[in-house]
């Protein structure tokens, strides 16, 4: 996660709409694993916490050995990032992806790769590196005998689609398609880091209940005919709308990353975090207007990280203070 607000022009439209405005599957819910922080507990603790927990998935945000290794026959499903600082290596080097493929991949046959993140929310010029380092990655795990069971893909931002209503969401940025037309080639998802408190808090006028999944007077009535009640719903529709139109329209969205800090921002209070995120996993087994049925949610994230820079809301978007709970919440969900 980066310090930022979703893009401008939706989150103003959500507000004018917000001003203007007077079947349930099987879930797959995730926790994002960051370690910027003091007395996280050992991984092989960590491991345990998700599984006594009953959290079936995990991001982790680089190859972290001491991890990858108390995964072994957890039967955690994983995210594994690529950092954005390798991306130009892996993308100019097909040696380099696979090298970092045998070492942290198949190195680890007995750990439940799901995908491998190439890059999170990239930015600038770095941006044109995703797409060939992606197919290097997915060149490397199919010389591996992997490419069946794990796909690389990116993380981006919502901001990547702008659009008001949520049918109107268009890649602006140039890298973006040919990447949505990629994953629609090799069956693998866009990874989508979606954050309605970041709207929420750098805009007044939008709502905190219609953030917060809660009983709202806001109702965005899209022109396909679609109604949104919840931010979250509409910011991924956008993204879907986006793959439509660029000609991806097979391609799932995979929410890598989304919470609620629970000190130290607007609406930023451990009622409202618990609020948000057991509604957020409550809400996955439903999905979005445009796309219903089950899907796939990673929390962020585990622990509050107190070394993060930047806002200090950053630092407090865990669900655990070292083993302790901020709040209570049921990862199974309702």
């Amino acid at each position: 996660m980066a310090a930022r607000g979703v893009a401008p022009v939706l989150a103003a439209a959500l507000a004018v709409a917000a001003l203007a405005a007077t079947a349930t599957s099987v879930r797959a819910i995730g926790v994002c694993y960051g370690v910027n922080g003091d007395g996280i507990p050992p991984a092989g603790d960590v491991v345990q916490l998700y599984k006594s927990n009953g959290i079936g998935n995990m991001r982790i945000y680089f190859a972290d050995t001491g991890a990858l290794q108390a995964l072994r026959g957890s039967g955690i499903g994983v995210i594994m990032d690529i950092g954005n600082d390798r991306l130009a290596a892996f993308a100019s080097d097909p040696n380099a992806a696979a090298t970092w493929v045998r070492n942290n991949v198949q190195a680890f046959p007995d750990v439940s790769f799901r995908y491998i993140a190439v890059g999170n929310e990239v930015a600038g010029g770095d941006a044109q590196n995703i797409l060939p380092a992606m197919r290097n990655v997915d060149r490397a795990l199919s010389a591996a005998g992997l490419g069946g069971r794990i796909k690389a893909s990116t993380a981006v931002q919502t901001g990547v689609a702008p659009g008001f209503p949520p049918s109107q969401g268009t890649f602006t940025a140039g890298h973006m398609a040919p990447i949505a037309q990629y994953l629609a080639t090799t069956g693998a998802p866009l990874l989508a880091n979606v954050y309605p408190y970041f709207a929420y808090k750098d805009d007044q006028n939008i709502d905190l209940n219609y953030a917060l999944f809660q009983p709202s007077s806001t109702t965005v009535r899209d022109t396909n005919g679609l109604t949104y009640t919840n931010l979250f719903d509409a910011m991924v529709d956008t993204v879907y709308a986006a793959l439509d139109k660029a000609g991806a329209g097979n391609v799932n969205v995979v929410v890598s990353e989304s919470g609620w800090p629970s000190a130290d921002g607007r609406g930023a209070t451990v009622d409202n975090a618990r609020t948000y995120n057991q509604n957020l996993i409550n809400h996955a087994g439903k999905g979005t207007p445009r796309k219903p049925g089950a899907m796939e949610v990673y929390v962020f994230a585990m622990f509050n990280e107190n070394r993060k820079g930047g806002d200090p809301t950053e630092k407090k978007f865990g669900l655990f203070n070292n083993k302790s709970p901020v709040y209570p919440i049921n990862f199974a969900g309702n």
